[in-house]
């Protein structure tokens, strides 16, 4: 078997999705606080990040009735076993610190568990590799490096501005952890 049929790709690509946002169980039992600082310039990534997801899905009837190879469905199934995982983690050392904004709470703590140990950002990374999963479900070109550049860009807006709060906040205590721990792609500063 080389292929697997059109609608296991739609399959892989939402059920994918599905099984990472379970990572958001762990919030379960934590009262999400409602925060004391906001840099809502990061909603400005976070719409970049959703225009790259978007550009990778966005084809016509031909391209969602056409076969998945078996390589990419492989590869993509690893990449969001590991996206999983990784955010899984993020979310339940962030527990009721998690939030979609960017922002912090009145006892805000800087986070360095789990995931938080391997990056900064774990769940940039976990979304990062759900993008490349959803590339090898439903990625071509043209679209697909372009929805790479604007999830990337992005995830450099939001970085800087919740960079920004935590230096702001923890001072020395987050400027020697970010000179330790790259941002959100391990081994890359």
């Amino acid at each position: 078997m080389s292929a697997l049929g059109p609608i296991s790709r739609v399959i892989l690509l939402l059920g994918t999705w599905l099984v990472w946002a379970l990572g958001l169980l762990a919030l379960r039992g934590h009262r999400l606080q409602k925060p004391v600082q906001v840099d809502s310039k990061a909603r400005w990534g976070l719409v970049l990040e959703m225009a790259g997801y978007v550009v990778v899905c966005t084809h016509g009837g031909e391209f969602w009735n056409s076969d998945l190879e078996l390589w990419r469905a492989i590869t993509g199934l690893i990449l969001a076993l590991f996206s999983t995982v990784i955010f899984g983690s993020a979310v339940a050392n962030l527990g009721r610190q998690w939030r979609f904004d960017a922002g912090l709470n009145k006892d805000h703590e800087l986070v360095q568990t789990g995931a938080y140990r391997i990056v900064r950002h774990p769940i940039y990374a976990s979304m990062l590799g759900m993008l490349l999963a959803d590339v090898c479900f439903a990625g071509t070109l043209p679209g697909w490096p372009i929805a790479v550049i604007l999830f990337v860009a992005g995830t450099e807006i939001r970085i800087r501005v919740e960079d920004g709060l935590l230096r702001e906040r923890f001072g020395e205590s987050f400027i020697e952890w970010q000179r330790a721990r790259p941002a959100y792609l391990p081994f890359l500063r």
